[in-house]
């Protein structure tokens, strides 16, 4: 059975999203502002804890700020899956979204 987790966070002006579809395959997406900056795919139920690398945007003429994704099983079943963004030296728990 294929399960799906969804979790949010805006901080510094950006929306960061991170998507996980488990199954046979899992793949982890980050987005930001809604364009795909990481990706990770994985034959099965995906292996933990796992980080991703990817950037903030900068100001126009100005660099993009790194931040990492990472995500660990909770051993919960009711919450299987933790997220927190790491962004500047602070880490950020992410809220997971619930389907309605």
């Amino acid at each position: 059975m294929r399960q799906r987790h969804s979790f949010h966070l805006d901080r510094g002006g950006r929306s960061v999203t991170v998507n996980v579809r488990s199954g046979w395959i899992t793949e982890t997406e980050v987005l930001v502002d809604g364009k795909e900056v990481a990706f990770h795919r994985v034959h099965g139920h995906g292996v933990y804890p796992l980080a991703l690398a990817a950037e903030l945007p900068g100001p126009p003429e100005g660099p993009g700020r790194p931040v990492a994704v990472r995500l660990e099983r909770t051993g919960v079943a009711e919450r299987p899956l933790d997220c927190t963004l790491e962004l500047g030296g602070a880490v950020h728990p992410m809220e997971e979204r619930t389907e309605r």
